[in-house]
């Protein structure tokens, strides 16, 4: 039953990007490159919208099935106002203030559906405060949101790094849901490998980053992982984020204004091509796999494996900084 989902939702995301394609096409709704664009020619975006379909179809069905809890369900769909408003600002633009009301709000929900975050296992202990690991979850969730959208800006790049994580969590965790995220992002990414025939947009990569941060709590309030797990699964990208927005801060330059500094634009900026670079993201991830392996074999080490992954992050980032220099400007 599950490989013939799994193959049903790749389809209807694989035949939904050609749709979503025509249209923009036709409705001339064109990503123009900007300062912060990592390619050269007018391409359709709103491609996500596709994964969105396909996810939403997957959940339902799921739910009919029972093999979902009804309550995972509506914390879901809670992106569902996300979606849309990120769809419209693909279209024309929303003010980023607004945005991100909606997203608080949609995950304040999601966590109080969940019913907020009791503790969270160390491994080699458990730590308890609900309020402030609530508080701490909804910020989570709306940084994972708009996260991965910053990271959507070369050919594939994305849609590999969801892949990359379901797989792992189905993988190391035996977690079977996110294989249907997998199958729903796989379908759009025939059309997004370099060149890219339609970008994801906004409507896609802010629906991902919610909907793996909802993952992430779920997982942890069953017992079946550990938050600190999620987050070795998703360091590449909020590393790079996290740690371009601080260099961005102590550099004292505008955190809204659009840039090309995070480690993969400077990556294709140094000479290697959208490609390559997506193929180098998923050698990085290697390692980290070994790592989330050796944290589950060692709970107690947890932590310890966990500063490893964010150090040998470091170093990468380092070794990017030497190809490319983080400029100050």
């Amino acid at each position: 039953m599950l490989p013939v989902l799994l193959i049903l939702f790749f389809l209807v995301s694989l035949s939904g990007t050609f749709i979503v394609r025509k249209t923009v096409t036709k409705t001339n709704i064109l990503d123009i490159p900007n300062i912060r664009s990592s390619h050269n020619q007018p391409t359709p975006r709103g491609g996500g919208l596709a994964i969105a379909i396909a996810w939403y179809i997957t959940i339902f069905i799921l739910l009919l099935l029972k093999e979902i809890p009804d309550y995972l369900f509506v914390a879901l769909l809670c992106g569902v106002p996300i979606t849309i408003i990120s769809l419209i600002d693909d279209i024309v633009t929303i003010s980023p203030k607004f945005r991100l009301v909606v997203q608080f709000l949609c995950s304040s929900l999601a966590v109080f559906l969940l019913g907020g975050i009791n503790s969270i296992d160390l491994g080699f202990a458990t730590l308890h405060s609900s309020f402030l690991f609530s508080i701490a979850a909804v910020v989570g969730i709306v940084w994972f949101t708009n996260l991965f959208n910053f990271l959507d800006g070369i050919d594939g790049y994305i849609s590999v790094e969801i892949i990359f994580i379901c797989l792992a969590a189905f993988i190391l965790l035996g977690l079977e849901l996110p294989l249907f995220l997998a199958a729903a992002t796989a379908g759009f990414l025939l059309w997004n490998w370099q060149s890219a025939k339609i970008f994801m947009g906004d409507v896609g990569s802010t629906l991902l980053g919610f909907t793996i941060g909802v993952f992430v709590i779920y997982y942890q309030n069953s017992n079946q992982s550990s938050i600190v797990i999620w987050l070795m699964l998703t360091s590449l990208f909020w590393f790079d984020a996290t740690f371009t927005l601080f260099r961005r801060w102590r550099n004292h330059e505008q955190l809204f204004k659009a840039h090309r500094k995070h480690a993969f634009q400077r990556i294709v900026q140094s000479g290697f091509s959208h490609q390559k670079t997506v193929i180098f993201s998923i050698l990085i991830n290697i390692p980290i796999i070994g790592l989330v392996w050796l944290a589950l074999e060692f709970p107690d080490y947890l932590l310890p494996v966990f500063g490893i992954n964010i150090a040998y992050l470091y170093v990468v980032m380092k070794m990017v900084d030497k190809r490319f220099p983080f400029k100050k400007a």
